[in-house]
């Protein structure tokens, strides 16, 4: 028997798109009585999403709750899927987007492939902005939600309830029990607009998660619309605002896990050796510093860089900066040493950072050196803490 499950629903500045995502948990779920539990965390006067939330209560049966800084800070959206995790009364929830429409049987669909020590998503359907490696279905079934072809996407879930492809990979909207994500701890709160989804999947992986996603469980998928894009008049500063908060949390996913975002085709992550880098820069620069720093844990540059970067970057980063940008020396700690020019180094260099890992861990010795490009590499000792990366202690109990 499909039990209630929890819906997750932060909201930031999209209430357009909660008019749509609401009714269709409502409308198109096998369960009638899912909760459906809203986060606000930001909400301006135009849009008004706390009060079309508070008018449409008790008609949507919906769980409220909002950001006790509104108007002054951001929450974050990992941390508010957290709160709402932790606050759930049910042993099941859905990370859930609040730009995503529901599709007939979604939950159903999802749940029948759902067990202990699995993970399991619905799979997404978009109009064609972005490229398809295959993870998804691509309709054109609107791009804005007051051009949404309801009737036509309702008729292509319908033809597709049969399908039986089941597949690994992850993405929203995904379920799991509760109880199997407190083993993790939660979202990191580092990552306050983006790559939380990633780092979590990467943790799940790690803590020995199996990801299933199931063809027959749909959803229509705005593809960032309450986002990155936001909406109408408003995009273009929205864009830039975004963009901003996107590029603090893409530096602070590599900072915590040595490269970039990683994953198959069928979005199933991939996960590189976690190793301790330093990076020594002769010949540093403000940009080169910046561009390099996330990608270490320790960097040794010329003295005059180090405070005017701290107090540029420092706002942006939960990493202690003072203790990571340190002055040139002769004797540089950590396990493996990057050695690098800055009058040499080159995009071509900058472009392998993230395989540098990956590389050493599989063919380099420890006590050896060697050179990659315009990398003088030194091994000192090779271990591997990626694991220790799994577990973050919850905010919320």
């Amino acid at each position: 028997m499909l039990p209630r499950i929890t819906y997750c629903i932060p909201s930031k500045n999209n209430l357009e798109y909660l008019k749509l995502c609401i009714p269709s948990i409502r409308d198109n779920a096998h369960r009638f009585d899912h909760v459906i539990s809203v986060f606000v965390d930001a909400d301006d006067e135009e849009r008004s999403t706390v009060k079309w939330l508070r008018e449409n209560k008790e008609k949507y049966d919906l769980d409220i709750h909002i950001n006790p800084f509104l108007g002054s800070k951001l929450f974050g959206i990992g941390k508010a899927y957290d709160y709402l995790i932790y606050n759930s009364e049910t042993e099941i929830f859905s990370i859930f987007h609040a730009d995503m429409v529901l599709g007939k049987d979604a939950d159903l669909k999802a749940f029948e492939q759902l067990e202990r020590g699995k993970v399991v998503c619905s799979t997404r359907v978009e109009p064609p902005l972005h490229p398809n490696a295959g993870e998804k279905i691509i309709r054109a079934f609107g791009i804005w939600p007051e051009e949404f072809v309801e009737k036509g996407f309702n008729a292509f879930v319908e033809s597709s309830l049969n399908d039986t492809r089941v597949t690994n990979g992850v993405f929203a909207p995904w379920m799991m029990y509760k109880d199997d994500y407190r083993k993790i701890g939660g979202h990191d709160p580092a990552l306050k607009s983006a790559r939380e989804d990633s780092d979590v999947f990467n943790r799940l992986s790690l803590a020995g998660f199996e990801f299933r996603q199931v063809w027959s469980s749909l959803v229509y998928h705005f593809t960032g619309r309450g986002g990155q894009f936001q909406h109408g008049s408003v995009q273009g500063e929205k864009d830039r605002e975004w963009q901003k908060l996107m590029n603090n949390s893409t530096r602070e996913f590599i900072r915590k896990w040595g490269t970039g975002v990683k994953h198959t085709a069928m979005m199933e992550p991939i996960i590189s050796p976690k190793l301790d880098i330093t990076i020594v820069l002769d010949n540093a620069t403000p940009d080169l510093l910046e561009a390099l720093e996330p990608w270490c844990n320790r960097i040794y540059v010329n003295e005059n860089l180090i405070s005017d970067y701290i107090d540029k970057e420092q706002p942006n980063t939960e990493t202690i900066l003072l203790n990571k940008v340190c002055s040139n020396i002769r004797s540089p700690e950590g396990d493996i040493i990057y050695y690098l020019d800055g009058k040499t180094f080159s995009a071509q260099d900058f472009s392998i950072l993230g395989q540098l890992p990956d590389l050493i861990y599989t063919q380099a010795k420890e006590q050896s050196r060697f050179a990659v490009q315009n990398f003088i590499i030194e091994v000192r000792k090779i271990v591997d803490s990626k694991k220790d990366l799994i577990y973050i202690k919850n905010l919320f109990g």
